[in-house]
């Protein structure tokens, strides 16, 4: 059975400058993945009826999507035990990182016995510590990828790193900002982690200084995460927290939160997260929550089948959005860093009811797509 646990270690600042150490050699380390996709769809709805907002669209054939990144991952373990990192990840598309194509890049400081300190552009500790249902395939539905074959309804309102499209939330939707991380020792199975960033910027370059006058700054996440096999049985179970101050008038603080688990046992991993988005107005991509669940099967052999599904819904004010995808898949192991995945995606979005005119109130888009791909991992 596959475990689909996280372990995380980390460390004390402070010990950097606890012994002298002696030259030592760098681990120039490089890897990525390359995940491309092809998929024959069928989309549709009231959406792309007379008047709709998508009249004249038509998004049915056979479609392509990659999903590529090269990570730069250097280190050095010097005499007193600590080792030094650097991670950065360039996009192989330039879709995701903008202009320069460069995604994730932080370094870290890490030590057995006290833990990990990341130091740059990155996720909070709270996103990367959380757990949802079991996800089998790269073209994951608990995130905005499914996007790439059943585009979204541009009235619903959904939002990058926002509780109505995924568990994987971010305070009022940051991603990669400049941002200090701890992560504690794993303690019989148990870890915790604490995230502060000056502001909810992300993907760009140096964003000093910060105005704390202006905007959504002081972003602060905490994430605990506990991860243990009793026998047969594998168990991990996540929750997280995150808040930031808003200096928008008559707006409240955004927050966000979540919980999630994953229980393995006889070759089936069973699992479900639920997540909120409080973004402290009526208006913009409004208050959000969802929640998934799924379980996997990894049967005897090379083959992994797995039935998933993510439910969510956008509060604006009188505006309202919804969010459905379900995807039924198999992936089978080819060899070392190679795999090949079929699937079937059922998804639909939906305006509320009050929507713009322009964008036809209470109409969706919906769609079925047939699909394979071959992941690389290198």
């Amino acid at each position: 059975m596959k475990k689909q646990l996280l372990c995380t270690s980390a460390i004390a600042l402070g010990v950097a400058a606890a012994a002298p150490a002696s030259a030592q050699d760098w681990n120039l380390d490089w890897g990525g993945f390359f995940n491309q996709h092809i998929a024959f769809t069928d989309v549709s709805g009231s959406a792309f009826n007379v008047g709709g907002p998508l009249n004249g669209v038509d998004f049915d054939g056979i479609q392509m999507y990659s999903n590529t990144e090269i990570i730069f991952t250097p280190s050095i373990t010097l005499d007193n035990g600590l080792t030094f990192g650097v991670n950065i990840q360039m996009e192989g598309l330039n879709s995701g990182g903008g202009a320069d194509g460069i995604d994730e890049s932080y370094m870290s400081i890490s030590g057995d016995q006290f833990g990990r300190l990341d130091i740059g552009y990155e996720n909070s500790a709270g996103y990367k510590m959380m757990v949802g249902a079991p996800a089998v395939a790269s073209n994951a539905i608990n995130s905005p990828s499914a996007s790439a074959f059943i585009p979204f309804h541009p009235g619903a309102a959904l939002g990058f790193r926002q509780a109505a499209i995924s568990s994987f939330t971010e305070v009022a939707g940051n991603n990669d900002t400049a941002r200090l991380t701890y992560y504690t020792p794993s303690f019989n199975g148990f870890t915790a982690g604490i995230s502060y960033a000056p502001t909810a910027g992300g993907n760009t370059a140096n964003v000093a200084p910060v105005n704390r006058n202006a905007g959504i700054v002081d972003v602060i996440d905490l994430g605990v995460n506990y991860s243990q096999s009793f026998g047969t049985t594998d168990i991990s179970l996540a929750a997280r927290w995150g808040t930031a101050d808003n200096n928008a008038v008559g707006v409240s603080d955004p927050e966000t939160w979540g919980v999630g688990f994953q229980v393995g046992f006889s070759g089936f991993t069973v699992g479900g997260s639920w997540a909120e988005n409080d973004n402290g107005a009526p208006t913009g991509v409004g208050d959000q929550e969802g929640y998934s669940l799924g379980v996997a099967y990894d049967a005897p052999g090379p083959w992994t089948f797995g039935l998933e599904g993510y439910v969510g819904e956008v509060e604006q004010g009188a505006i309202d959005g919804e969010y459905e995808y379900y995807q039924l898949a198999g992936s089978r192991d080819l060899g070392p860093g190679v795999s090949w995945d079929v699937y079937l995606v059922y998804g639909e979005t939906k305006a509320g009811s009050a929507a713009p005119a322009f964008l036809v109130p209470g109409s969706t888009i919906d769609g079925t797509a047939i699909g394979t791909a071959i992941n690389l991992s290198f």
